[in-house]
């Protein structure tokens, strides 16, 4: 048994140049779990369009199997997928299937979790009826496959807002008041919750202070992800200031 992660151990994979995941999961442990951070290697290059977007996407793809082989060398007792754009590129819920069957074919019988497995699992626990709001770094072309996603898994997208972030690092440089005003700004009374995607915003203390203000669901992807792995391994311990997921769920 491992010292320190006694309850569990997690194998995290997220991109290089993502300095968010780490230290919002690590805010989120609780005694006895430990994080294990592997980086899909990506070089940080400007992204200024849609094709740019794209092959972003492309080469985080093909980074997975070899981060996978790192953390894997640690025995993780879980894995986390901490890129949120990938388990839905393409639309639907195809592609997170695709994810786990390569995820299971290199490492074996491992649970993970991914943007797509923890977002309608959280919306299911909060009881959020029908209609969302996004707020994402991306650039356009991700509208169509976050769209499907969210039909896909029985809700309706109402409006989203798409920051359009220069790089993948810049991702990271959102102050947190923009993240909170661009929030407020999709809130309405048509919109049963507002959900962030993108795994590089710092949005987790923003949703936890948004949440009362707006009286609905606010949820940050990441603290989404890590709920979900949480609860998957059996930790049922609730945390405050961090929003509903954890403290109520």
């Amino acid at each position: 048994m491992d010292t320190l992660g006694y309850r569990c151990k997690f194998g995290v994979m997220t991109p290089s140049t993502n300095t968010v995941v780490q230290p919002e999961y690590d805010d989120m442990r609780f005694p006895g779990v430990t994080n294990h951070i592997s980086r899909m290697h990506i070089p940080d290059e400007p992204v200024n369009n849609d094709n740019d977007f794209n092959e972003l996407i492309r080469r985080i793809d093909i980074a997975l199997e070899e981060s996978l082989d790192r953390v894997m060398t640690c025995r993780p007792d879980w894995l986390i997928l901490g890129i949120s754009a990938e388990s839905i590129w393409g639309g639907g819920l195809e592609p997170a299937r695709r994810i786990a069957e390569r995820i299971r074919a290199r490492a074996g019988d491992i649970g993970v979790t991914q943007a797509a497995d923890a977002l309608p699992a959280a919306l299911k626990a909060l009881g959020v009826r029908k209609s969302i709001a996004l707020l994402t770094p991306y650039h356009p072309v991700a509208e169509g496959h976050l769209k499907e996603f969210i039909e896909a898994i029985g809700y309706s997208l109402v409006r989203s807002r798409h920051l359009e972030c220069k790089g993948p690092v810049e991702i990271a440089f959102v102050p947190e008041k923009e993240l909170f005003d661009a929030a407020t700004a999709l809130d309405g009374d048509d919109v049963d919750a507002i959900v962030q995607f993108g795994a590089n915003l710092p949005m987790g203390r923003v949703a936890a202070q948004l949440e009362p203000r707006l009286g609905k669901p606010v949820i940050a992807i990441n603290t989404a992800t890590y709920w979900h792995a949480l609860r998957s391994m059996g930790i049922g311990d609730r945390k405050g200031g961090c929003g509903r997921l954890l403290e109520e769920h």
